[in-house]
């Protein structure tokens, strides 16, 4: 039953996502939380997790939420579910859109596609920013008496060193990923 809810539910996102794999993430989200398949702190780390890896980022997503939800048949369902839609789509789209690239209406629907998917992408970085840079054990009555004991300081700091090392001194992202992760593992360790 599993394998059915992850074959359907990831060929949801697949078919009604525009714009790539980051608008694909609240869709997803949404589908972990229905289903229960992870918290969000694990959703959070199996994005970073597949940006980090090679390939799209939507089937990475679908790869690692299949495996943790079923095993690995799970993210061989997971995957093929997010990647169907799309095949299809391009292969209905792509034998009548150049016969019609020309018309004003679908240019018009192309520029009413790209707010969405602005908005798609600025929901999932709220998203990951909550839950990088927030304590999510942090009780209410916490917040209430001392505010910044829901912050995690070492988050913030690791991320505002990153976006030092990328925007300042040019350093490659790559090198700013496993800088990161080594440091974050000797924070953690403090």
């Amino acid at each position: 039953m599993i394998y059915l809810q992850l074959l359907v539910s990831f060929m949801k996102i697949g078919l009604f996502s525009f714009g790539g794999g980051y608008a694909m993430i609240p869709l997803i989200q949404k589908e972990i939380e229905s289903h229960g398949w992870l918290s969000a702190s694990e959703f959070v780390d199996i994005i970073a997790i597949a940006e980090m890896t090679p390939g799209p980022i939507a089937v990475n997503s679908a790869t690692f939420v299949g495996y943790r939800a079923a095993g690995i048949l799970g993210g061989l369902v997971a995957t093929t579910g997010v990647a169907i839609p799309s095949l299809v789509l391009i292969l209905i789209v792509s034998k009548f859109f150049f016969k019609f690239q020309h018309y004003p209406a679908n240019k018009m629907m192309f520029y009413g596609i790209r707010p969405v998917i602005v908005g798609l992408i600025f929901t999932a970085a709220v998203f990951v920013a909550q839950t990088a840079f927030f304590k999510q054990e942090a009780g209410y009555s916490n917040i209430l008496s001392n505010p910044l004991s829901v912050i995690d300081i070492k988050s913030i700091f690791i991320f505002g060193l990153s976006l030092i090392g990328l925007v300042k001194f040019k350093i490659n992202p790559i090198l700013i990923i496993i800088l990161s992760g080594i440091l974050g593992l000797i924070l953690k360790i403090l």
